[in-house]
């Protein structure tokens, strides 16, 4: 993200790295890239991220809209729901982890041919659409409640300051 730093006309989108994957948030120390990069490289809530070197980890992002950053995957698929490609990745995390360890000279990392190699099971198409109508909107409600509570959050850690200051008061409540 670099090579894509906001412009005066831009205001700009935090990247999203390992740190913020990891806190499963982005703050004021995060960088920022333009937003007018390509869709490709544009991460939003509900996006399954894998970090592929340093610390790898697979989650599902529900920290806003951010850009990707080198050492991050995002995880898709035009023929899969979400669900079944981020159970397969997490499934493997624990070995790709293993490999990593194995290759670390400074930071340990996954190749691409490692991932092609990892096998996974796909049922048919009438199991398939069964389990997805069960997970999916499973999937969908975890996604909306973590980015409520990323929104919550921001609105107390917002207000509360101004609460202790004096600064906004709350009105008396009559029983």
């Amino acid at each position: 993200m670099q090579k894509y730093r906001p412009t005066a006309n831009d205001t700009g989108i935090p990247v999203l790295k390992i740190k913020e994957l990891g806190q499963g948030k982005v703050d004021e120390h995060s960088d920022q890239c333009s937003e007018n990069i390509d869709s490709q490289y544009k991460v939003d809530n509900g996006d399954v991220i894998f970090s592929w070197s340093g610390t790898l980890m697979v989650k599902i992002w529900c920290g806003g809209e951010c850009g990707l950053n080198q050492h991050l995957f995002k995880v898709t698929s035009e023929k899969y729901p979400k669900w079944f490609y981020y159970f397969w990745t997490l499934h493997h995390l624990k070995k790709f982890i293993h490999i990593a360890q194995d290759k670390a000279v400074t930071m340990g990392h996954i190749k691409r041919s490692e991932l092609e190699k990892s096998e996974v099971l796909i049922p048919s198409n009438k199991k398939l659409i069964e389990i997805d109508k069960i997970i999916s909107p499973l999937l969908a409600k975890i996604i909306a409640l973590q980015t409520e509570c990323r929104n919550l959050t921001a609105l107390r850690d917002t207000l509360l300051p101004k609460l202790m200051s004096g600064e906004v008061e709350i009105n008396k409540i009559n029983n």
